[in-house]
């Protein structure tokens, strides 16, 4: 009798769940090792608020998101992308909608019956989970000899291809640590530094006043723009948080990219912040040069405007006393607030990484071209994207391209 290869999965996220379900359907025997006691931790998590799995654009402007890995990570997701995704969920009994601005979330918004429903199909295709079994990488890497602590003590696993599928740095104490970088490093595997993704940002300071009333409070209905040392461009509308010591929030995530690596060169960056998006510069110079009588500038502002709350907080953060009362320098700082960065916020607060094993150091169906038989997926690639259903379709496409690389190696 023929016996079927054996492929373990190192990490159980979705890149490496994804991973386990082909390998499965092709007759691998699949062995899923977490160090968690359970799988899918990050995944639930970025469940709370509504499980975003992917997003409903064009694919060109999907894949247009991925920005300077667009070109490694289309072929993905051309072979599993947003209607691969929603066709994915629906075959587990889950039915998906398209929210206002275009995000995909199930119909109930929740990531528990999914993972449930995922799980249960994993385990009736044979394929094995191995709780709290944290992978050893340290040393000569064979895979047929997969070093796991466990509360049991050391335990030695065997495999005929192997699928590391172990997350960035973010959020350890869900499980992604990044202490396989160095491991790999060791093999010879080229890993490019885990930096934090989707993050928020240190400013150069908030007064006491501006700090103590408005930490926690969103800006809302405003847009930011930022333009980097190389000309490259950001803007958009949208929404973000005031924190004790900078910003963070949706907006500010999706510019996390630019903010990030021009800090890292220039040692600051400074984005605009626009209070009025909607209302042109005439508009609102015409509006605080109306003659406002007997009333406060405060007032003043509040019934031509609308700016009152942390709108009007942030502009006695930008202006002195005395350029409040310039009325063309106020109206210009309205649609133009200036915020200064100086530092991301730390890695392990991030909702993701940028960084990873490059894509250089891998074969088009992501093996190690250091360590046959090893493939790589997920997070731990050095890829970033932005919130919004990106993240989690291309761990899922990657996952399943990985897989496919090890059924062809296997033969299967």
């Amino acid at each position: 009798m023929t016996v079927s290869p054996t492929v373990a999965v190192i990490g159980g996220g979705p890149a490496g769940l994804m991973a386990a379900e082909i390998l499965s359907a092709s007759g691998a025997q699949v062995h899923v090792y977490d160090a968690m006691p359970s799988v899918g931790r990050k995944f639930l998590l970025a469940g709370r608020g509504g499980l975003n799995l992917t997003h409903s654009e064009p694919f060109d402007a999907f894949v247009s998101r991925f920005g300077e890995r667009r070109a490694q990570l289309e072929p993905m997701l051309a072979q599993f992308g947003p209607q691969q995704v929603r066709e994915w969920a629906s075959g587990l009994g889950i039915e998906t909608f398209v929210g206002t601005s275009g995000r995909v979330f199930p119909t109930d918004m929740k990531a528990a019956p999914l993972l449930r429903a995922w799980l249960h199909r994993l385990r009736a295709a044979g394929v094995q989970f191995h709780m709290r079994h944290r992978w050893v990488g340290e040393g000569a890497f064979d895979p047929a000899s997969l070093r796991f602590t466990t509360p049991a003590g050391e335990v030695i696993a065997s495999a005929d291809a192997v699928v590391l599928a172990l997350g960035g740095a973010s959020w350890a104490r869900l499980g992604s640590d990044g202490a396989w970088v160095p491991w790999l490093q060791a093999k010879g595997v080229d890993v490019a530094p885990l930096e934090p993704a989707n993050c928020g940002f240190d400013g150069s300071g908030w007064s006491e006043h501006f700090s103590s009333r408005f930490a926690g409070q969103p800006f809302k209905s405003v847009a930011i723009s930022f333009t980097d040392s190389h000309g490259r461009q950001f803007a958009r509308k949208g929404e973000f948080v005031a924190t004790a010591t900078g910003i963070e929030g949706s907006l500010i995530y999706a510019a996390s990219a630019l903010l990030r690596d021009e800090i890292a060169e220039k040692g600051s960056a400074t984005l605009l912040l626009d209070l009025l998006p909607d209302r042109g510069a005439e508009q609102v110079l015409a509006a605080v040069k109306h003659p406002r009588g007997a009333r406060s500038l405060s007032s003043h502002l509040k019934s031509r405007l609308g700016l009152e709350g942390i709108k009007a907080g942030v502009l006695h953060e930008a202006l002195s006393r005395e350029a409040m009362h310039d009325l063309q320098q106020l109206a210009a700082t309205i649609k133009a607030v200036p915020l200064k960065l100086v530092a991301a916020r730390p890695i392990d607060e991030a909702i993701s990484t940028a960084g990873g094993v490059r894509f250089d150091a891998l074969d088009a169906q992501l093996m190690s071209k250091a360590l046959p038989g090893v493939f790589a997926a997920g997070e731990m690639l050095d890829w970033e994207a932005p919130t919004g259903g990106y993240l989690l379709t291309a761990s899922m496409a990657s996952g399943a391209m990985a897989a496919r690389g090890a059924i062809q190696r296997l033969g299967l």
